[in-house]
């Protein structure tokens, strides 16, 4: 009886352990999440800023500068990390186009203003890289936890589910936008 008792104090313990090992890794991946949805807000206020700046100078490119425009609103909306994801994708390539499209104006390259945003923009960039890399080995690592035994005797009963990772899918797309200062 006591061996019985000794036995199920014992897997009592473990499935605890377990359980708060899961908790933990599921919150290490919403902390990392939020940090990238940080470094989503300020690259989405400097879009403003940026489409005010170059159309001083361009205002017959108001198509690149409405569709970064739009982009900014779609992904704000997004509500599914594959759809946020792929709109950030297009948002960077934007981005990307509306700063060769600056480049075509010296005085816009010469501005205080607009160096400054590209600087602020590398920045962004710069962070956003970093804040998905550690997303996803968060979530590298809370899946592998899921996945393996014994874990994952416990893990679909409490309601655990594999986050998703925040990919690239497209090759052309595993860069920072280009941004060029002189």
């Amino acid at each position: 009886m006591m061996t019985i008792m000794l036995t199920g104090a014992t897997l009592l313990v473990f499935a605890i352990w377990i359980f708060n090992r899961l908790v933990s890794d599921r919150n290490q991946v919403m902390a990392a999440w939020s940090d990238i949805e940080v470094q989503l807000k300020r690259r989405h206020d400097l879009v403003p800023q940026l489409v005010t700046t170059v159309k001083a100078y361009a205002d017959f490119e108001q198509a690149t500068m409405t569709a970064v425009s739009e982009l900014r609103s779609r992904s704000d909306a997004a509500a599914h990390l594959p759809e946020k994801a792929a709109l950030e994708q297009e948002m960077a390539a934007a981005i990307d186009r509306l700063v060769v499209i600056a480049e075509d104006y010296p005085d816009l390259k010469a501005d205080g203003n607009f160096r400054q945003l590209q600087t602020e923009l590398t920045e962004v960039e710069d962070h956003i890289q970093y804040a998905r890399r550690f997303y996803n080995g968060a979530v590298r690592i809370f899946n592998t936890r899921i996945q393996s035994f014994p874990n994952l005797l416990l893990a679909g009963p409490l309601g655990f589910r594999e986050a998703e990772f925040f990919e690239v899918s497209q090759d052309t797309e595993r860069h920072n936008p280009h941004v060029q200062l002189e």
